[in-house]
């Protein structure tokens, strides 16, 4: 796909329910408008902060994600971000931002297998916000992220999600994404032991 110009350079979706059509006059630009004014694109470098402040309010938010509640500001920064948000563009990494008012509100983001062995992979992380799941948002993601690895030579996407995580699961699998396996004890959320899924989809 061509992420074309859309708004200030920019690729831009515009959401609203039950229109996800191709607009004819945009060749390069897909638009679905959502009467909230949310917008999903490409991210950018400059994207940096809002995109690290989202990640920490997720850490806070869920216990669902790799990082405890504070810790990833304890170990990282928005400047070590800006790094692998640069790597990842300059690798052709997937990498779309769900935003309203200038916030980011979620993201996905698959990053290609660098080896030679792997480069058909793609490994996927997702982060929504709570407030602004069960909106289509996720379906979005995955749809562009099917075309982007189809464009890409992706033959194998794979992701983990902990057993518990019952939403995610439903939509790996509602998008076609199936258990090949389960990780023993992987991670420990407090003083428990949880396990997770291992899922892939083939295309």
């Amino acid at each position: 796909m061509d992420w074309g110009c859309g708004v200030n350079g920019k690729a831009v979706w515009n959401m609203v329910p039950g229109d996800c059509e191709f607009n004819p006059h945009h060749p390069h630009n897909r638009e679905l408008r959502r009467d909230n004014g949310m917008v999903i694109r490409p991210i950018q470098v400059e994207d940096t902060e809002t995109f690290f402040s989202m990640m920490c309010f997720l850490d806070n938010e869920t216990p669902f994600m790799m990082y405890e509640p504070d810790e990833r500001k304890k170990t990282t920064d928005a400047t070590e971000l800006r790094k692998k948000i640069d790597e990842a563009i300059s690798m052709g990494d997937f990498l779309l931002i769900a935003e309203e008012s200038n916030n980011v509100v979620g993201y996905i983001w698959a990053e290609k297998g660098r080896m030679n062995r792997i480069l058909h992979t793609a490994y996927i992380v997702v982060g929504i916000r709570e407030a602004y799941q069960h909106q289509g948002i996720g379906t979005i993601f995955f749809r562009e992220l099917d075309e982007w690895a189809q464009e890409n030579g992706i033959v194998r996407l794979e992701l983990t999600v902990e057993c518990a995580n019952t939403a995610a699961r439903h939509l790996y699998e509602k998008n076609g994404f199936v258990v090949e396996g389960r990780r023993m004890k992987s991670m420990k959320i407090g003083d428990e032991f949880v396990d997770e899924l291992y899922m892939a989809k083939l295309l």
